[in-house]
């Protein structure tokens, strides 16, 4: 039973054997400089590919109960509505800088310089950072609208907005990092009884704002990564409002057309945001148990999460495929935007589930 094991450990052994004599000091010396560079080049490649394969790996799904919990426990305080969907925020973005290579839409040196499909899956996560930042400066930290921003939040959410691909003076992370300490000063004075200025509303219309974001950035991406195959489009700019205008005159028929190089850019955009986006709905099914359970909505919501599910399968071509509608080759983005179109329809009810009283 042992013995194809043993002899692949020995083949494994024989192989590192003669690695390890290539760089000897003897040999290098005996084949010249000449082959002493070339040997250094091939050994950076390989480095080069290998660290690329570690740190293309996208991460898991976070607990966040468990991130949550881990916080409080660390910074000592009790959970209060509110505190997981702000301790997600922080979860997110710690993820986003700690992952398997770091941070790397700003890296200016192999292998980060020259990876895509991490960097547009940052960027896709980060935006919706900045999104729920924003809501949560704007919407669900204030009773109204001529109520006083909390001074944590008014911190955090431009420095969420820092540059993405700043590599110095300052770094994007360190940015970054400095809003997530905004945010957990926050987290801080939220579940301090006598710190009356912290608050998180979990009302119906403060969800509600925040799921129109949702809705249009689903529905961008939808339509970039439909655009992959090239659609002829009508211009519905103006439709329902016959006294609408704009700016500049378009065709009454667009021709969009994702750039060929682009397709995998997009691609990883999306599914980036998408798993963002599936660890904050999860944070807000808890804070607005009471308001989901009381417009019997929970439902909605969770099957919006199983859409979005869909978009984190695993890829197991190594190129983003591109094939034509119901071509021989199957199109990648053509099924990342089925799963957002769904999500985002489940998002458009669920929006209007919570208009109604």
């Amino acid at each position: 039973m042992w013995q194809p094991l043993s002899g692949i450990y020995d083949k494994a052994r024989d192989l590192l054997r003669r690695l390890l004599q290539l760089y000897h000091p003897a040999t290098i010396r005996s084949r010249g400089l000449l082959w002493a560079s070339g040997l250094a080049v091939v050994t950076a490649a390989v480095v080069v590919f290998v660290l690329s394969i570690i740190w293309g790996r996208e991460p898991g799904r976070l607990d966040l109960n468990e991130a949550a919990a881990t916080r409080a426990g660390n910074l000592g305080e009790r959970q209060v509505t509110g505190y997981v969907t702000a301790a997600t925020l922080a979860a997110v973005t710690e993820t986003l800088l700690d992952k398997p290579g770091g941070y790397l839409s700003n890296d200016v040196t192999p292998p980060g310089a020259v990876m895509d499909n991490i960097p547009n899956w940052e960027f896709g996560v980060l935006t919706q950072v900045r999104d729920l930042a924003r809501s949560l400066r704007n919407d669900l930290s204030r009773s109204q609208s001529q109520s006083i921003e909390d001074k944590d939040l008014a911190e955090a959410e431009p420095l969420f907005n820092f540059d993405n691909d700043s590599w110095i003076f300052p770094p994007s992370e360190r940015q970054y990092r400095k809003g997530i300490a905004a945010v957990d000063r926050y987290l801080a004075r939220l579940v301090d009884p006598q710190e009356q200025n912290a608050q998180f509303f979990a009302r119906a219309d403060n969800l509600r704002d925040w799921l129109a974001v949702v809705e249009k950035r689903l529905g961008s991406l939808s339509q970039r990564l439909s655009a992959s195959v090239g659609q002829i489009r009508v211009n519905t700019d103006l439709a329902g409002d016959a006294e609408a205008t704009q700016a500049t005159p378009r065709p009454e028929e667009i021709k969009v057309k994702t750039p060929w190089l682009e397709i995998d850019d997009v691609f990883y955009e999306a599914r980036g945001a998408t798993w963002a986006l599936i660890h904050f709905l999860e944070a807000m099914e808890v804070d607005f148990a009471e308001v989901l359970n009381k417009k019997n909505a929970r439902v909605s919501l969770r099957q919006i999460v199983r859409e979005l599910e869909g978009t984190q399968s695993a890829v197991w071509s190594p190129v983003v495929l591109n094939g034509r509608g119901f071509g021989f080759v199957t199109n990648y983005s053509l099924i990342m935007a089925s799963y957002i179109s769904r999500a985002n329809a489940g998002v458009i009810d669920l929006r209007n589930l919570l208009e109604q009283g």
